[in-house]
């Protein structure tokens, strides 16, 4: 919990009796989404500053926002099912869920997303099996999407893919789009150990210098007047970032924004390369795949997307990806570490108990 700014508190709670219908969850990981779950903690996300109306789809100011305590973090946990009253879930079963920080859940396969996780996947990587490694393919099925498709390698394959930002987010959806068949997949990041990471897992990777663009669009020559990327990726929450990604796009490409801002892009100049150039942008948040394929591409087929990857690629992510793994317990000082940019992360992970 959050009782304000800066502050992590670890609150003991109980649990009811189990009810029938569903399963006992046993935590043995956790993993930190520290992008998002640090504008929690410092009090930097926009709903501190205006109410979400999911009906109409806007925030507004003149709304209460969000206030402390805030009571959840988290989406990337590891269970053992201790106890199950339902048959969807065994007894036994290792699952992963988005339940929050907490060493223990009841579990509803009715209302959440359970994932059942394979025997021979390290299970610390499950973390990113319920909702991290979906939103990494859900980007590419927008890819896929903004050309016609309908399949992963529909966006990618043959392409030539710059990733903008290399936290684990950036990180995997260059590795999905390597495995998916793009001719090269660039990793931009200013941090020396992310750049370190997309080498280590086969990725090239460069600084985000000012005279990047105009390197990759030389390197990258489709004919006359026509230069770059055929597709970037924007997993960084700065305007920055965003800028650089319209800049190293050829002409008609596409920006798929996978990135949470919380603040303002003053960097992103549209009056340039992206009117000039007639760029596109489509926002990719897992709460929606494209518009027409919701019938094909449930969540239970996104984590199952990521599974397969963690298949061929599990050893080389959990070298390079998770960074930290430390006990529960040591929560609140990781937090301090992280916002006063004392510790570098890429995954951090809290270890509840071993499997």
């Amino acid at each position: 919990m959050v009782p304000r700014a800066g502050e992590l508190e670890i609150v003991e709670t109980v649990l009811p009796p189990l009810p029938d219908g569903l399963f006992l969850g046993r935590t043995l990981f956790t993993g930190l989404s520290a992008g998002t779950e640090l504008t929690w903690y410092r009090g930097t996300s926009p709903y501190f500053r205006a109410g979400w109306d999911a009906e109409l789809g806007m925030f507004d100011r003149d709304r209460p926002t969000t206030p402390f305590p805030v009571e959840r973090l988290g989406y990337m946990e590891v269970a053992r099912v201790t106890d199950s009253r339902t048959t969807a879930v065994r007894e036994g079963a290792l699952v992963a869920m988005a339940y929050g920080h907490s060493t223990a859940v009841h579990g509803d396969p009715l209302t959440q997303h359970v994932v059942p996780l394979p025997p021979a996947l390290d299970p610390l990587l499950g973390v990113y099996a319920a909702h991290l490694g979906p939103i990494c393919v859900n980007g590419l099925l927008h890819a896929a999407a903004d050309v016609g498709g309908s399949e992963l390698a529909d966006g990618v394959v043959g392409r030539l893919v710059v990733v903008t930002g290399g936290g684990p987010i950036g990180l995997l959806v260059g590795l999905l789009a390597q495995l998916h068949g793009a001719a090269e997949v660039v990793v931009v990041d200013p941090t020396p150990e992310r750049r370190g990471a997309a080498l280590a897992l086969g990725l090239d990777a460069v600084d985000d210098t000012p005279d990047l663009a105009r390197e990759l669009k030389i390197r990258w020559r489709h004919g006359p007047a026509d230069h770059g990327a055929d597709v970037a990726f924007q997993c960084r929450g700065t305007g920055a970032a965003l800028a650089t990604a319209l800049r190293c796009l050829r002409p008609q490409g596409t920006v798929i924004d996978l990135a949470f801002y919380t603040g303002g892009a003053d960097d992103v100049a549209l009056g340039e390369e992206f009117h000039h150039n007639g760029l596109s942008l489509h926002c990719a948040q897992i709460g929606r795949v494209p518009r027409g394929l919701a019938h094909r591409w449930d969540r239970r087929r996104l984590s199952a997307e990521t599974l397969a990857l963690l298949d061929v690629h599990g050893a080389r992510i959990r070298a390079a990806l998770v960074t930290d793994v430390v006990p529960f317990d040591e929560a609140p000082h990781l937090f301090v570490e992280l916002s006063a940019r004392r510790r570098h992360v890429i995954t951090a992970v809290l270890r509840v108990q071993e499997p």
